[in-house]
């Protein structure tokens, strides 16, 4: 199956949809990943508190190694979690990152949360720039970053974020945030694209659209992603579920649906209280 792809600010390619490996551990999490590499996934997302960064790296090397793949064919992403925001700890922080994968880059690297009360997101952005330059990273980027906190990283370094994964589903969809997005351009990744338990698959403008093209509910969201330009990163450990979230390219949502669908945000539509201003994640 072939992947779309955004070209980032860096002239860099991403596939336009990838895999969440949240919280796929161990053997099974090996499985998991393979299965979602012989899918066809490109983009594997995992980050140090997910504590799987060597199941990822395993799996994508045995993948690369049996498929005769060459290291490009994949893009392997991870965050720098918010206890690792000492510019000097965030480096150590990628090069173990870099250690525990088993390659040669990490190619997309984030900030996990930015920690505002901590107030040590500006030392961890300067130490992703470095990090690039060493070679360590090809891209960097961010994760549940606000406009105000984005704006303080590009004046402090001069560098914008290529990324900004931040949580985005149909009761929560991001349109202020993507706008700024669009004006630094920055390309939103969206974490829990679904939805999670709350995934709106009975509503009228996913059910609908899901019969008029003869998808499931699943599909039709995560094809209103890929029509808004947004990245979204769906995690499964289930194959058939897995091959299924990838097979959206095939069918196009109208502008209606795709309005209908966004027209289900609502201002309590986040999944917990997560707003980066005041969450902090360790």
């Amino acid at each position: 199956m072939s992947i779309p792809t955004h070209t980032l600010s860096d002239g860099h390619e991403i596939p336009a949809l990838g895999f969440g490996t949240y919280p796929l551990l161990g053997s099974d999490g090996y499985a998991a990943v393979r299965s979602a590499l012989d899918a066809g996934y490109r983009l594997l997302d995992s980050a140090v508190n997910y504590e799987n960064e060597g199941t990822v790296g395993k799996a994508a090397r045995d993948f690369l190694a049996e498929s005769g793949l060459d290291r490009d064919a994949l893009t392997i992403q991870s965050k720098i979690p918010g206890r690792h925001h000492d510019y000097d700890r965030a480096l150590a922080s990628i090069e173990e990152s870099l250690a525990r994968t088993g390659l040669d880059r990490i190619d997309v690297m984030l900030i996990h949360w930015p920690n505002p009360s901590v107030g040590k997101y500006v030392d961890a952005w300067k130490a992703l720039v470095e990090a690039q330059k060493r070679d360590l990273v090809r891209s960097i980027g961010v994760s549940n970053f606000t406009p105000r906190l984005l704006t303080e990283i590009v004046d402090a370094t001069g560098v914008s974020p290529v990324v900004n994964q931040v949580e985005m589903h149909p009761w929560f969809s991001q349109a202020d945030l993507r706008a700024v997005h669009a004006d630094m351009g920055i390309v939103t990744e969206a974490w829990s694209p679904l939805g999670k338990r709350n995934a709106p698959f009975d509503e009228a403008p996913v059910a609908d659209a899901a019969e008029a093209h003869g998808v499931s509910p699943a599909q039709v969201i995560l094809r209103w992603h890929v029509q808004l330009g947004s990245l979204p990163l769906p995690k499964s450990a289930t194959p058939a579920r897995q091959a299924a979230n990838l097979d959206v390219f095939g069918f196009e949502l109208t502008a209606a649906e795709v309005e209908a669908i966004s027209a289900l945000t609502r201002e309590d539509g986040r999944l917990f209280d997560g707003d980066p201003e005041k969450h902090e994640e360790m």
